[in-house]
């Protein structure tokens, strides 16, 4: 494991807590990044879940109100990588369309074992056409980094919707719903060994549960018949840095499920 990563992502503690890390030198002094702070009797219910040792796949509790499948595009089913993405280009299925710069398809290899599937393109995405390619994605591209994937090589990227909400807005229920249908696609080309939701919006899009995050991560769910795990937005972390380790937890288990798989 590169040190140098995990220090920059400030994860280094948390991975030398799962013998993940080189213990540093008795000549040097450890570096000075906090311990994530340990929850007190007060902060019992926002604590994560506890990791699973058992990773078999669980039923997400669809007791959310989905909103109701959008009818699929003609032939989407028997579409293959170029006339899937010549499809999702000319999409007008929503109005995320209108105001869109170009379609932000996803990016990696079409046979990743690794499948992350994020919420919608931001600013940076929508002129260059590939997602997190902004801060976020650097994030997630040093978190990756750190646990020796790649996108392009290991890993596909992808997201709930495929056109830039109006002012980074959360997609809504129908508009993830008229997109739903090239995600699927997408799935069923990749055959990923496993699927990691990054955020909320995912979460919800492919669990059916419309629950807390914190109630979601830590288990093992099945999408298609595929493992999914849960974890924060790179754009959340962004924001709450003593996420990050809570974050690195769940890749630390994905890992796991990936390997048992």
């Amino acid at each position: 494991m590169d040190d140098r990563i995990l220090r920059e992502l400030e994860l280094l503690p948390v991975a030398r807590l799962y013998g993940l890390s080189a213990p540093p030198a008795r000549a040097e002094a450890a570096p000075a990044i906090p311990e994530p702070a340990r929850p007190g009797p007060a902060a019992t219910a926002t604590a994560p879940v506890p990791r699973r040792d058992n990773t078999q796949p669980v039923a997400a509790p669809r007791h959310a109100a989905e909103s109701p499948p959008a009818e699929p595009p003609p032939g989407v089913a028997a579409m293959d990588w170029e006339a899937l993405r010549a499809a999702v280009r000319d999409c007008r299925r929503c109005a995320l369309c209108e105001r869109r710069k170009q379609v932000v398809f996803g990016v990696g290899s079409p046979t990743a074992p690794w499948l992350f599937v994020g919420e919608g393109p931001g600013a940076d995405e929508d002129e260059q056409g590939e997602p997190f390619v902004g801060q976020a994605g650097k994030l997630l591209d040093g978190m990756l980094a750190a646990l020796k994937l790649a996108r392009g090589r290991e890993v596909y990227i992808a997201n709930v919707v495929k056109c830039r909400p109006p002012g980074n807005r959360v997609p809504t229920a129908e508009e993830a719903a008229a997109c739903a249908a090239w995600l699927d696609r997408q799935i069923e080309l990749i055959q990923p060994k496993i699927i990691v939701a990054l955020g909320k919006t995912a979460a919800i899009r492919l669990t059916g549960a419309e629950t807390s995050l914190a109630s979601l991560r830590g288990k093992v769910y099945a999408y298609r018949g595929i493992p999914l795990v849960i974890t924060y937005h790179p754009a959340y972390l962004l924001r709450n840095l003593p996420d990050k380790a809570k974050a690195w937890e769940d890749l630390l288990f994905a890992r796991r499920t990936f390997a048992a798989a």
